[in-house]
């Protein structure tokens, strides 16, 4: 009887343990909050180096609103996909394999940080036209990846539980 409870007890902390380590030994990760948040923690970092950076560059050369836009969207996806390419690499994946993994991990979370990133600055009053010495372009900016980040975390979620998304990338955590 004691060999039973013994069994049930380690096989339960077993269950535990490959919960708390979200998919490691092959297991699809657990669909849960704080992972869907950590995992746009993750697209958020790469999404406002290539925003701001984009911003700096686009206004420094004298460019408008639209190609200093289009830059930033172009450098968020860049540093968004970098960011983990960087990682599935020290992980030891090869570098085909490398880009698939960040392909599949953030194009779909990028886009909508993207999309609502944007889309807040274009309808906030005055925000497009601020400059980076002004407040309110720092503070347009940081609400809108704050928003982004609120709006895309349930998403996150959603290609989380399906084996979608990070799913893909914490195959390759150690």
């Amino acid at each position: 009887m004691g060999d039973t409870m013994d069994h049930s007890a380690h096989t339960e902390q077993h269950r535990q343990h490959r919960e708390q380590h979200h998919g490691h030994a092959g297991h699809a990760p657990a669909a849960t909050w704080s992972t869907a948040a950590q995992a746009t923690l993750h697209c958020l970092t790469g999404c406002a180096i290539g925003e701001v950076l984009g911003m700096v560059v686009g206004t420094a050369l004298g460019w408008g609103n639209p190609a200093t836009t289009l830059l930033a969207i172009v450098l968020a996806f860049f540093f968004g996909y970098s960011l983990t390419l960087r990682g599935a690499l020290r992980a030891g994946v090869g570098l085909a394999a490398a880009v698939r993994v960040a392909l599949a991990a953030d194009t779909l979370s990028i886009a909508v940080m993207e999309l609502i990133d944007n889309g807040v600055i274009l309808v906030w009053p005055s925000a497009m036209d601020a400059t980076l010495g002004e407040p309110l372009f720092w503070v347009s900016l940081a609400a809108s990846l704050a928003i982004a980040f609120v709006v895309t975390t349930p998403v996150n979620k959603w290609t989380i539980g399906r084996g979608r998304g990070h799913a893909v990338v914490h195959r390759y955590h150690h």
